[in-house]
């Protein structure tokens, strides 16, 4: 053990530690980051009933077929369900 202390052994393992701490840290960095990249983008997209009028309108107006708007408006339904039991943020 004494040899190994001797031969830099201790300096080894606190560049080795000292390195991993670094990793860490821009681990968690990068982690911050994407959340917060994701929770704007989620702020950003219009809420379920807002888009389900939306569509609504483009149905009335023949833009969109019966079945389009039904299939459409199934995907809505469940996710202004979900943004209704939640915090309004989906995904």
């Amino acid at each position: 053990m004494e040899r190994f202390l001797d031969q830099g052994g201790v300096q080894f393992l606190l560049g080795l530690l000292a390195r991993l701490a670094v990793l860490a840290a821009f681990a968690a960095a990068c982690v911050w980051v994407i959340r917060k990249i994701r929770a704007e983008s989620l702020q950003r997209e219009p809420a379920a009933s807002e888009m389900l009028s939306k569509f609504r309108e483009a149905h009335t107006r023949g833009e969109l077929s019966d079945a389009e708007f039904r299939e459409i408006k199934t995907s809505l339904v469940e996710r202004l369900h979900d943004e209704l039991k939640g915090d309004g943020h989906t995904g």
